[in-house]
């Protein structure tokens, strides 16, 4: 439960953050309280950072607090600007003639100082009271790492407060809104599909900043697709080439300004390319496992089919239907069939790819022979496999009605399968399929084979010119 606590504490403070209001001012300046009278300048800093010893009558607690906030300046006619708002507490003394703030820049290593004065009657006419100065001329970027100090004037040892502080990002809808900076730009493309590149046009940016633009394959964020390429700001050419291996539904234009945490915009015009999402289909003869791997998020629901040849259908294989959540479907033990196939089916219909109808893959072969009154049936393969034997009465086009006869046989091996007076008259099927794997297709050899069941010689045994004919069928094309 506490973990939960703490998840949902946290996205209400980055949800504050977002939609924190930024006060807007249009003069930036300095101000004191109690009626004193102060004034700036820029400082070095480097003249203030050697310390002195703190006078007895001097408190180390001269310095009370700091609190460091952002506001927007806004002037009519210009684009807006961030600034630092720092207000800072002190009680006044006679040994302290003012402050130096500074803000030192985590991201560029660039600082910036201001010495703040008091007049020194009117100080010293409120010695011991508190005095809050607030100075808010300190330009700053979008999401910025800011480390800020204060510190007396003199500059005493140990007497210092110091502060780091993140400017807000383009996710602010204030920043987002009125900073230039947050200004992710327009994009526009030209494609060139035969060298396979696609030219990005960028507009509507900050001339004086660097644009980023690259190509992405947006899944849960855009993951990279190579390089990305750099649009100078001083350029007058805004238009950079990138090349693409595929052109996928997924494969989008990502731009965004060169600063840190800058909004980005995409563009994502191919959706309707998705003919090569199919082909990722890769092989391992070593597991005999079959997988396909998207290359982009799609819904579909992936499933192993047999290809029939008599009616250019693919028959649903049991069992083997699978959905498409994640980076990879895999078919563990799959028999190479060049029939065996990899049906596809989203909203928009089906696609069917058959990996091995090709050929360069393991291979089996069943054949037949009629030998006197037996079918014997024989198996060869490159690799070690295991098949079941099935004998049928072919009925109809498509359909073949067991007779019974099962058998089991090992590569090198036969069975003879006994011809009986029943089986005359009609047409005899073998079927045969891989029992080792997991996805198999079966393989089917029919034919009349009572047309030599009791030819004989005197002898009563088979004349040797009418002893067998020999049918085949093998795995691969």
């Amino acid at each position: 439960m506490t973990s939960i606590y703490v998840q949902i504490l946290l996205i209400i403070l980055f949800w504050n953050a977002d939609c924190q209001i930024i006060p807007r001012i249009e003069e930036c300046g300095l101000s004191c309280s109690q009626g004193i009278h102060c004034k700036s300048k820029p400082s070095g800093g480097i003249f203030n950072s050697f310390c002195h010893d703190v006078p007895a009558s001097l408190s180390s607690m001269v310095l009370k607090s700091m609190k460091i906030s952002t506001v927007m300046k806004c002037v009519q006619g210009s684009p807006c600007s961030l600034h630092l708002n720092i207000k800072g507490t002190l009680s006044l003394d006679e040994n302290v003639r003012g402050l130096e703030i500074c803000s030192f820049s985590l991201d560029t290593q660039q600082s910036q100082c201001t010495s703040v004065r008091f007049t020194r009657k009117k100080s010293k006419m409120l010695n011991g009271k508190k005095v809050q100065v607030q100075f808010n001329c300190i330009e700053v970027n979008v999401a910025q790492h800011i480390y800020v100090t204060m510190k007396t004037v003199p500059h005493y040892c140990e007497v210092k407060l110091s502060q780091q502080y993140y400017v807000e990002d383009c996710r602010n809808s204030d920043v987002g809104k009125y900073i230039p900076a947050c200004s992710a730009g327009k994009l526009d493309y030209n494609l060139d599909r035969a060298r396979k590149i696609v030219t990005v046009n960028v507009s509507n940016f900050p001339r004086d900043q660097d644009y980023y633009v690259r190509l992405c394959h947006k899944w849960f964020t855009c993951e990279d697709v190579g390089a990305f390429a750099v649009i100078k700001g001083k350029e007058s050419f805004k238009s950079v080439s990138l090349k693409y291996s595929q052109l996928l539904p997924c494969l989008c234009i990502e731009g965004w300004l060169a600063f840190p945490d800058a909004r980005r915009i995409q563009l994502c015009p191919f959706e309707n390319d998705t003919q090569v999402l199919w082909d990722n289909i890769v092989y391992n003869p070593s597991t005999q496992s079959l997988a396909w791997e998207p290359a982009c998020p799609v819904l579909v629901m992936v499933n192993l089919c047999r290809f029939t040849k008599s009616s250019d259908h693919c028959e649903d294989i049991e069992n083997s239907f699978k959905n498409s959540p994640e980076k990879q479907i895999k078919y563990s033990h799959v028999d190479t069939h060049p029939r065996l196939c990899m049906k596809f089916t989203t909203k928009r219909g089906s696609r069917i790819k058959c990996p091995f109808a090709h050929g360069g893959f393991p291979a089996w072969k069943m054949r037949t022979a009629a030998v006197a009154e037996q079918i014997q049936v024989f198996f060869t393969s490159q690799i070690k496999a295991q098949f079941s034997v099935l004998v049928c009465n072919k009925t109809q086009m498509a359909s073949c009605e067991s007779l019974g006869m099962h058998h089991s046989v090992s590569v090198g091996d036969s069975v003879s399968i006994p011809m009986s007076q029943e089986m005359c008259g009609s047409t005899i099927c073998i079927q045969g399929w891989r029992t080792d794997v997991d996805y198999s297709v079966p393989v089917q050899i029919c034919d009349t084979y009572c047309g030599f069941h009791g030819q004989s010689h005197s002898d009563g045994k088979p004349a040797k010119a009418m002893a067998h004919r020999m049918k085949s069928v093998q795995s691969l094309h």
